[in-house]
């Protein structure tokens, strides 16, 4: 088991260390500034490919509020709108 997670983080450095290798070759401020970026956020980059946590469920219910708030076409009553959120989301929880 110990010896999985040396080899996945020895994966992981290998390729950031072809990436790094790649904007070297490549020498243009484009590439330099994600270059610098990749390094500044590295441990926030890695922890999602380490445990495989996306944020894709939050991200799904945000696009079909954003659909039902479309189609809804201007309700005026706040509780409405947040039942008409409610039962949409329940509807398709249950299909």
């Amino acid at each position: 088991m110990l010896a999985d997670r040396g080899r996945e983080q020895c994966g992981r450095l290998t390729a950031k260390m072809r990436l790094g290798h790649y904007v070297q070759v490549a020498d243009s401020p484009e590439t330099d500034k994600l270059w610098d970026t990749i390094c500044t956020w590295w441990p926030q980059i890695e922890i999602p490919i380490i445990t495989g946590v996306t944020n894709a469920r939050t991200e799904a219910a945000n696009t079909g509020i954003k659909n039902i708030k479309r189609t809804a076409r201007g309700f005026r009553n706040a509780g409405n709108y947040r039942t008409r959120i409610l039962l949409t989301s329940t509807a398709k929880n249950a299909a």
